[in-house]
């Protein structure tokens, strides 16, 4: 429990008093629990390769060279990262480059997509929200903190309140002293 004593001097009618207050810290008091998906960061290196250094002139998929870049590509240098593969032209690129791709990262990436970096994101968001054990937020109000050093999608915000709607007694966004209701469970 947080408290903090105050001492103030009350003057009325030229008797001086002295009056000790306490200030309740009600958040740490109640029920309120935060949800940071902050905490659930996994660390690891983010990166995206763009394949259309593979392709003739940068468009044009021909099936020998591309599979020569493939298997002459160092693919260890992606040990314990997350892998976003992408194509920044307008190249058409068949699905089996990509299959190709992700069986060589297979043994290296923690996660490999096709996609840009918040893509990537929230694709390892959606994992880790989808295998959250969420019942001690089980009938309790939760906020959602909404301030994060570090790079946490959008998306994983829509997640999290899926999956604790059916869960938590309220739903609200922010910090505890500046919070946005979002759901409340209705009574039966």
């Amino acid at each position: 429990m947080c408290t903090v004593s105050i001492f103030t001097t009350l003057r009325h009618n030229n008797i001086q008093q002295t009056v000790s207050e306490e200030i309740i810290n009600r958040v740490t008091n109640s029920a309120l629990m935060v949800f940071d998906l902050e905490d659930y960061y996994p660390e690891g290196k983010r990166i995206i390769i763009d394949i259309k250094d593979w392709l003739f002139e940068g468009f044009v998929l021909r099936e020998k060279d591309f599979r020569e870049h493939v298997k002459h590509h160092d693919w260890t240098q992606y040990k314990n990262c997350f892998v976003a593969l992408y194509c920044s032209t307008d190249a058409i690129v068949p699905a089996w480059a990509y299959m190709l791709i992700i069986l060589e990262l297979e043994p290296y990436s923690k996660k490999t997509i096709i996609g840009d970096l918040d893509s990537l994101e929230t694709s390892i968001y959606q994992d880790i929200i989808n295998n959250l054990n969420l019942e001690t937020y089980k009938d309790k109000p939760v906020i959602i903190k909404g301030c994060s050093k570090k790079p946490v999608p959008v998306n994983a915000y829509l997640m999290v309140t899926n999956r604790l709607k059916p869960i938590a007694k309220s739903i609200m966004f922010g910090e505890a002293c500046s919070s946005v209701p979002l759901y409340k469970k209705p009574k039966n």
